[in-house]
């Protein structure tokens, strides 16, 4: 359970700092305690996302990773930005991420966000 709030945690953390950096990823709120709110639910969403969705994206892709050494991984992350903004949309939370090129740019965002965040925090079961 630790292990669930840590990465949820790391993934707002990362969502936070895409926010922060790119106009064109929003989060929207009346106070700065809804905008945190919005932010764990999307983070809760992203990580259902990158639970279900993204393993069998990458298997579908796997001739593409191969052929470009990896460098797909870029669009697939992008595809799951842009599917939980779309997710958002649907459940009524303000958080928008606008365009494909964006979404791509926020998906390496928070790929090394996140990565850096998990080094810090803690990672006990």
């Amino acid at each position: 359970m630790k292990n669930f709030v840590v990465k949820t945690i790391a993934n707002a953390g990362a969502l936070a700092v895409a926010v922060w950096l790119l106009d064109k990823i929003t989060l929207t709120g009346d106070s700065t305690g809804k905008k945190i709110g919005t932010l764990i639910v999307v983070a809760l969403i992203f990580g259902l996302v990158n639970f279900l969705v993204k393993p069998v994206v990458k298997l579908l892709s796997l001739p593409l990773l191969i052929l470009t050494l990896g460098l797909f991984t870029l669009v697939v992350n992008a595809l799951m930005l842009l599917l939980t903004s779309w997710l958002a949309d649907q459940v009524d939370l303000s958080f928008h991420v606008d365009g494909f090129w964006t979404a791509v740019l926020g998906g390496l965002i928070i790929s090394v966000v996140s990565w850096a965040l998990h080094v810090v925090l803690p990672d006990g079961d």
